[in-house]
């Protein structure tokens, strides 16, 4: 992959983070969420896999994409909700983010690689998306928990930590 076609799918892809209407204060500044999010996970990836392949830093950047079009509350508040919900997003972020990569000019297998790791298709196999998916957990852990911890009973936050 071209480092051109890599450098312009992130930046189509943190342009559409950037328009996340859901600001958060991170040192004192203004930031779109799922820009900050998107930061975060490719600063914990480069911790967890500073050689990572460019195909795993796109799909890392883009996991969320447009996450916020589709809000939690448009989907019912149970476990089948949630499950449909993380289901929905993760075709529908693959997706996207596929579209983009091919307007980069990646290859069809590029993009497709990046749609899989996405979607996390073949989580307990595939190195790279295992990879991506400790990244989530260590930005959920750093970014997330806190505020998750405050909402939910102990048995729930107990049996989430032992999935993460």
């Amino acid at each position: 992959m071209a480092a051109d076609n890599y450098e312009a799918a992130i930046t189509l892809i943190d342009e559409a983070h950037a328009l996340d209407p859901n600001i958060s204060i991170i040192n004192g500044e203004n930031i779109p969420y799922e820009l900050h999010y998107a930061q975060k996970m490719t600063h914990y990836l480069s911790l967890r896999a500073p050689d990572a392949s460019p195909i795993l830093k796109v799909a890392v950047r883009a996991q969320h994409f447009r996450r916020w079009e589709v809000p939690r509350s448009s989907y019912p508040m149970t476990k089948p909700g949630y499950l449909n919900w993380r289901s929905f997003l993760k075709k529908r972020q693959a997706d996207l983010a596929s579209a983009i990569c091919i307007g980069c000019n990646f290859t069809s297998e590029e993009a497709e690689e990046v749609a899989r790791l996405i979607r996390k298709e073949d989580l307990k196999k595939n190195e790279e998306t295992q990879i991506l998916e400790d990244v989530a957990c260590l930005v959920f852990l750093d970014d997330q928990f806190e505020a998750f911890e405050k909402g939910h009973d102990e048995e729930k936050i107990v049996s989430i930590l032992r999935k993460t």
